[in-house]
């Protein structure tokens, strides 16, 4: 069967569980700021949190339901809408990079961190939060 005409990765997996895979990875790197990954799902997650990042840094209504829908928790959707998108304001794309680092010992897959490209200082409304 032929490739072409296909955008994105697989995984082995079927629609919902691929969707729910991208949503747990997203939410947990706007929560962390920094997570390893596959490499291939690093690449796959880069193309998915670009849109939710524009659509944060874009503001309104709309897109703040459509991030929400994007991420698995309203924390984190949150947390992307107000402090992360007005810290990335001086780029238009290429909010993330994705660094390779070592093989998995179990199967030899090649192992990559993704983070944000721009430092993301915490802000008095994530101190207080992390305080409650």
């Amino acid at each position: 069967m032929h490739r072409h005409g296909y955008i994105g990765r697989k995984f082995g997996r079927e629609r919902d569980q691929r969707r729910a895979l991208m949503k747990g990875l997203a939410t947990s790197l706007v929560l962390h700021e920094k997570i390893e990954t596959t490499q291939p799902k690093a690449k796959e997650l880069v193309r998915y949190i670009e849109k939710l990042i524009t659509k944060a840094k874009k503001g309104g209504l709309h897109n703040r339901r459509k991030v929400i829908a994007g991420l698995s928790t309203q924390d984190a959707a949150f947390k992307l809408f107000d402090v992360i998108a007005p810290q990335l304001t001086n780029r238009t794309s290429g909010h993330v990079r994705v660094e390779r680092t070592k093989l998995r010992v179990g199967d030899g897959a090649q192992m990559a961190i993704i983070e944000f490209v721009d430092e993301i200082k915490p802000t008095m409304k994530t101190t207080e939060e992390v305080k409650a």
